[in-house]
Parts: structure tokens; C-alpha cells; sequence
């Protein structure tokens, strides 16, 4: 992680908007001409891990329990979850064009029951996403939040805030970040949030030192 003195990360486009619109116009280009469904945020691997991990907890979780993906790009985890059997999702985007192409990802996969909307978490105005979501999944989107060059913290802290509105008492809200290690999600997300359980990630060695580059972690609403 590459920090400024104020312990925020350095702004960049990926955490703006524009950004994305255009990233997506592109990627829908792409998916008409040749099916390409774009690129998946950490790789295949990392959203596997996150659903091996959801259809192992059944203690927790279950297939009809209501799944929100926030910042769900080309709704390639919600496919993922679909094939595992879990019935009740949404899938939530700021961009436009990212709904877009999830729209034509989901058809091509014939998957049909479940619900896209163009969202910002960070609206005043949630009053499209109910207050009942078990399980809130993010794999990229705070970590561009956290990019963004207008009151990154302010932004952080209003997501945090706002996921925790949308979840159920003891939902679980499952995060991948590759800009911050779990102590500090742990202490940005304390006073809504504690952690339940970390999910294994691949780790690298230099220097006589373990690492990891992803850290993806579960957390429970209190």
C-alpha cells in the first residue's frame, strides 16, 4: 500500500466515475464483437475463494438468503454464485455502462432472477436497496473509493456507514481489498463492524518476509 502523510491512499481515476463509464463503454465493445466479459478485479481465483468460502458456512449463510454485490462491474460473481445454487441476489453499480454489460453478461449466461440496479452506495438516497440483505459483498469497490482525489475519508466512511444500514442485525459484509491489510480494515470498519473471519489468500516471500497482496476479509454487523 502507497500512503500520503494524512494515511490515505494516493488519488488516482480509478477511483472516479469517468473512469469507470469509459472502462465499461469499452468493455461492452468488446463483449458484442467477441464475448469478451472484460476483466475480473484480483482474478478468477479470488472470487472463487470468496464463494467456496459462502457455500461452506452454511451455518451462516444459505441459498435463499438476499446477496447484495456492491460495485458489481460485469456481474461475473454474481454468475459464479448463481452456479453455486444462491437464488437471491442484486447486483449494484454507479456506472451505467457496468450495468449495461452485466445485463448482457447475465443474459448470455441465461440467468434471469436476478436484480441489476444503477446505484452510488454513497447516495443520500438508498431508499432503492432495502434494509434486508444478509450477506454484502464488495471485491474492488472500496478499495476505488479509497482512490477517489475528492474527501476520500469522508467517502469511506459514508460506504461504511451506508453498507451497514442495508444489512440485516449479525449480517455478514465480506470484503476484498488489495490497498489495505486487514489491521487497518479492521480498524477503519470497528465501530459497525467485527471481524468474523479472515479467507485465506495466496502469500509471497521477499526478503525473508510473508506477505500477502489481496486480503479478503469477513465481517459481521454489530
Amino acid at each position: 500500500m502507497t500512503e500520503n502523510d494524512s494515511q490515505e491512499l494516493y488519488p488516482s481515476d480509478l477511483g472516479t466515475q469517468e473512469y469507470w463509464e469509459k472502462t465499461y463503454a469499452l468493455e461492452i465493445a468488446n463483449f458484442r464483437s467477441h464475448g469478451d466479459v472484460g476483466e475480473v478485479w484480483f482474478g478468477e481465483d479470488s472470487a472463487l475463494r470468496i464463494v467456496r468460502w459462502m457455500r461452506s458456512r452454511t451455518d451462516l449463510i444459505n441459498q435463499n438468503d438476499k446477496i447484495i454485490d456492491l460495485g458489481c462491474g460485469n456481474g461475473m460473481m454474481l454468475v459464479e454464485l448463481a452456479e453455486e445454487g444462491f437464488k437471491n441476489m442484486t447486483g449494484v453499480d454507479y456506472s451505467k455502462k457496468a450495468i449495461d454489460l452485466a445485463r448482457g453478461v447475465l443474459k448470455n449466461k441465461e440467468l434471469s432472477n436476478i436484480d441489476l440496479q444503477v446505484c452510488d452506495i454513497l447516495s443520500e438516497d438508498q431508499s432503492s436497496l432495502t434494509s434486508d440483505f444478509k450477506v454484502a459483498h464488495d471485491k474492488g469497490t472500496y478499495d476505488a473509493i479509497s482512490l477517489n482525489p475528492d474527501n476520500p475519508k469522508e467517502k469511506r466512511e459514508k460506504y461504511i456507514k451506508n453498507v451497514h444500514n442495508i444489512l440485516l442485525p449479525n449480517g455478514l459484509f465480506i470484503l476484498t481489498s488489495c490497498n489495505w491489510t486487514e489491521s487497518e480494515l479492521q480498524s477503519q470498519f470497528k465501530d459497525y463492524f467485527k471481524v468474523l473471519q479472515m479467507i485465506p489468500t495466496p502469500s509471497f516471500k521477499f526478503g525473508g518476509k510473508v506477505g500477502n497482496t489481496v486480503t479478503s476479509v469477513v465481517f459481521q454487523k454489530i
